[in-house]
C-alpha cells in the first residue's frame, strides 16, 4: 500500500504537541524525507569519528551533546559541526528545552538541514517518539476481507466477492460481536509477528449489503458493537461447497497462510445450504482461545485413538503369546 512520504514537516505537524516541538527559524527544509524509523544521538561522530556513524537516520542531542559542544572553543566546535552536517541527515532535535548554540544554527542552515527544539527530558522523548516511528514505517498492506473482534479473537473472512463475508459479519453483530472493518482492510505488521487490522478512516463502519445498501452499524447497533483495529489471528476462507473439494475433517493437518510475512492459521469453510456460519465463526474463535490456553482438541483425540489403539494391539499380543 503506497503511502506519503514521512517529512520533518510532517512530523512536526502531527507530532507538535506530544514531543512539545518547535522549530528553530531559519534552519532548513522541512520537506526534506525520513526514510528510517531509527533515531541516535551523535555519539562519537562529535569527537571526529565517523566509521559507523548512521548518517541517515534523525539525530538527538540531549544535555551531554549541547554541553560538550559549548566546552570546545570555536574553530574546533565549527569543525565537528561542519563535518556532523556533511552527512545526509534528515532532522535534528535538540531537547530538554536547550537552545543550540549559533554555530549549530548556521551550519545547520548551509546543510539544509531542520533543527526542532523539544522541551521533554531526552529519556522521555525516545519514549515517545520510538513507538510513532516503528508505528509509521511498519509494513502495511491492504486486504478484501472483512474483520470481526468474536470472543477477543480478530477473525478476517476472506473470498469471492458477493459470497457472504458481509452479511456473515453482520450476523456476529447482531449476536453482541464487533465489527472492525468491512470489504477493505488495512493491516499493519508490528514487530515480527503482529497483525493489527483496521479500516479506512471514511467508511465509517458502514457495511454495504447486497439488496440494501449501506447500513451504519454503530447508528443500528450502538458504539459497542464495534473497534477501531484489532489484531488478526484467524484467517477464515469462505468458498462454495463442491463434492469433489478436500476438507478438513480433524484438524490435525491446519492450513496456514502468509500476509507480510506473518504466518496466520487458515480455516476454510465451504458453503452449503442451511449451514449456519455465523455459530461455526464463533465456534473457530472459541477453539482459537482453547489452542492458545494450550488445549487442542484434534491432538487430544488423537493422542486417546492412539493409546487405544496400543491398548488393543497389547492385548492382541498378549493372547498369541498364551498357549493355556
Amino acid at each position: 500500500m503506497n503511502r506519503p512520504p514521512l517529512t520533518a514537516g510532517r512530523l512536526l505537524e502531527r507530532m507538535r504537541d506530544t514531543l512539545q516541538l518547535a522549530h528553530v527559524e531559519g534552519t532548513g527544509h522541512l520537506e526534506r524525507e525520513i526514510r528510517s524509523p531509527n533515531i541516535s544521538s551523535p555519539g562519537l561522530v562529535l569527537a571526529g569519528y565517523t566509521e559507523r556513524f548512521p548518517g541517515h537516520r534523525l539525530q538527538v542531542f540531549g544535555e551531554t551533546e549541547i554541553t560538550y559542544l559549548v566546552t570546545r572553543d570555536a574553530d574546533e566546535r565549527g569543525r565537528v559541526l561542519q563535518l556532523f552536517f556533511s552527512h545526509a541527515i534528515p532532522c535534528v532535535f535538540v531537547t530538554k528545552g536547550l537552545q543550540p548554540p549559533p554555530d549549530m544554527i548556521t551550519a545547520a542552515r548551509a546543510a539544509g538541514v531542520p533543527v526542532l527544539t523539544s522541551t521533554l527530558k531526552t529519556n522521555e522523548f525516545y519514549t515517545r517518539i520510538k513507538p510513532w516511528l516503528e508505528d509509521e514505517f511498519a509494513p502495511t498492506t491492504s486486504l478484501h476481507g472483512s474483520l470481526a473482534d468474536v470472543f477477543g479473537v480478530g477473525l478476517l473472512f476472506v473470498g469471492r466477492s458477493g459470497i457472504g463475508k458481509s452479511e456473515c459479519v453482520l450476523d456476529l453483530v447482531e449476536r453482541g460481536h464487533r465489527l472492525v472493518a468491512d470489504d477493505l482492510v488495512f493491516a499493519k505488521r508490528r514487530g515480527t509477528d503482529v497483525l493489527i487490522g483496521s479500516g479506512h478512516e471514511m467508511q465509517r463502519h458502514c457495511m454495504e449489503i447486497r439488496g440494501i445498501g449501506l447500513v451504519d452499524v454503530p447508528a443500528i447497533f450502538g458504539v459497542r458493537a464495534v473497534r477501531q483495529q484489532k489484531r488478526i489471528e484467524v484467517v477464515v476462507q469462505l468458498e462454495e461447497w463442491h463434492s469433489d473439494t478436500f476438507i478438513e475433517r480433524t484438524g490435525l493437518d491446519g492450513e496456514t497462510t502468509t500476509i507480510l510475512d506473518v504466518d496466520l492459521p487458515k480455516i476454510t469453510i465451504p458453503l452449503n445450504p442451511g449451514k449456519n456460519i455465523t455459530v461455526v465463526a464463533e465456534v473457530i474463535a472459541m477453539n482459537h482461545l482453547l489452542k492458545y490456553s494450550g488445549f487442542d482438541p484434534a491432538e487430544r483425540f488423537n493422542a486417546r485413538l492412539i493409546g487405544r489403539m496400543r491398548e488393543a494391539a497389547d492385548v492382541k499380543r498378549y493372547l498369541q503369546q498364551d498357549d493355556e
